[in-house]
């Protein structure tokens, strides 16, 4: 723990309880009453989230726009002031640097929220990538995020802050303030359910967290929960599913990749040499990160990334990427080593009734 980072939540999550592990060089917490129960609670409910490890620049100047158009694959021609957008910094080859979000603030303004592991390579990249003109600046210091999610979330939110918030639409945002502080909402999340990412000063960040506590219906949840929320939407996590490796299109996002700009990493784009699938298990056992992937024949076809038993499914689920030309096959072998677990092939998210899109009446 002596060499870990850690939120200005940390000792709050010590002080009540909570399982405490290492992930991506923070201290973070995993659990509190159990990882099911935290997941069946924001499936129906609405939890909150300690994501104050993530990292956030600005980018502000004549021209930002014109240069993220070719630093990052986001299509930000048409990304209206107060909508954000979800894409991809790219190397040359069309490897994945780092999945992010970039948030619309006005003209030539923009915010973006990247991993808690790529901070600093993200921010260097970043800079290099900008002309002379355009600020860039790193606040991942000075903001703290904390993630509401749940189908009560709006509920919640609204009587929280006294304002309407029907109208904001998915992967929209706005600029409001509670406590006398600067804070922004945005219609975004990670579990495939209604949410809100919050993002405040940092030495609000747990008095804001909480205030959301009070709420009878709101319980906290760890990584834990985070994890299997996140596996049953579909939804790829950094350094399992993306990687330097691998291009968005190869992990089945190439209809994201709607930049016309000649962007960094475009042309790599055009080689597809394994491909990320979907697959259900046979039983409760989990498939885990490394295991390998075989066709029925016994022939080895790719690798594991990620694995968990998914319990608003009751079955097992796992991504895994596949070697390309043998995707075809529906039924699969994961072997690891002790045991061959059987699987078949089924199409993203594996859980189909989130919330998050829902549009609110």
């Amino acid at each position: 723990m002596a060499d870990m980072l850690t939120t200005p939540l940390a000792a709050w999550h010590e002080a009540h309880g909570a399982k405490m592990a290492p992930f991506a060089g923070w201290w973070m917490p995993i659990q509190y009453e159990g990882i099911l129960a935290e997941h069946r609670h924001t499936r129906t409910q609405a939890s909150v989230f300690d994501i104050c490890h993530m990292g956030e620049f600005t980018v502000k100047g004549k021209g930002a726009k014109d240069a993220l158009l070719h630093a990052f694959s986001h299509s930000l021609a048409t990304l209206k002031e107060g909508r954000c957008r979800y894409g991809f910094i790219l190397n040359e080859e069309g490897g994945v640097l780092d999945d992010c979000i970039v948030y619309n603030m006005g003209e030539d303004d923009y915010f973006i929220v990247v991993n808690a592991a790529c901070i600093d390579r993200d921010f260097k990249t970043l800079c290099e990538r900008m002309p002379a003109g355009v600020a860039c600046q790193d606040l991942s210091s000075q903001i703290g995020k904390i993630d509401l999610q749940g189908p009560k979330s709006c509920e919640v939110l609204e009587r929280f802050l006294g304002q309407n918030l029907h109208d904001l639409g998915y992967f929209a945002f706005r600029e409001t303030a509670w406590n006398g502080r600067r804070l922004l909402v945005s219609r975004t999340g990670y579990t495939g359910e209604l949410g809100y990412e919050l993002y405040i000063e940092a030495a609000s960040a747990q008095a804001l967290w909480e205030a959301l506590l009070e709420d009878e219906r709101v319980k906290p949840a760890g990584l834990g929960a985070r994890d299997t929320l996140r596996m049953e939407a579909g939804l790829p996590l950094y350094g399992d599913e993306l990687d330097e490796k691998h291009t968005p299109v190869e992990a089945g996002m190439g209809r994201m990749m709607k930049n016309e700009c000649d962007y960094v990493g475009k042309k790599g784009l055009e080689q597809v040499r394994e491909v990320l699938l979907g697959l259900e298990l046979e039983g409760r056992r989990a498939a885990r990160h490394g295991d390998r992937l075989c066709l029925e024949s016994g022939e080895e076809v790719g690798v594991v990334t990620s694995g968990t038993f998914a319990p608003s499914l009751g079955k097992s689920i796992a991504f895994a990427w596949c070697r390309a030309g043998r995707e075809g096959a529906d039924s699969f072998v994961i072997d690891n080593g002790r045991a061959k677990l059987k699987a078949r092939k089924v199409e993203t998210p594996f859980y189909k009734d989130g919330t998050a899109r829902v549009k609110l009446q």
